[in-house]
């Protein structure tokens, strides 16, 4: 297994778990551990996709980890 194939693995389990934890209401949309999770997972994959040179998801998982991260920090303080 490739670098790039282990990046956006654990990029996507990263997405995947964030994803379950809202849909069974452990966290919400709105908190700091979701938003984080989110970022970092788009990130990775973002990563992934420019070492392997798959450009559409490098401007995808850009913006997802844009967005992202700006609402991390829109995030009030004490929310998990």
């Amino acid at each position: 297994m490739k670098l790039s194939d282990v990046i956006a693995s654990l990029g996507v389990i990263i997405l995947l778990i964030a994803f379950l934890l809202n849909l069974y209401k452990r966290t919400p949309a709105n908190s700091r551990l979701y938003t984080a999770m989110n970022f970092i997972g788009a990130a990775m994959c973002g990563i992934s996709s420019y070492m392997i040179s798959f450009y559409p998801f490098v401007v995808l998982e850009g913006i997802w980890a844009g967005f992202a991260l700006a609402s991390f920090f829109n995030v009030p303080r004490g929310t998990r």
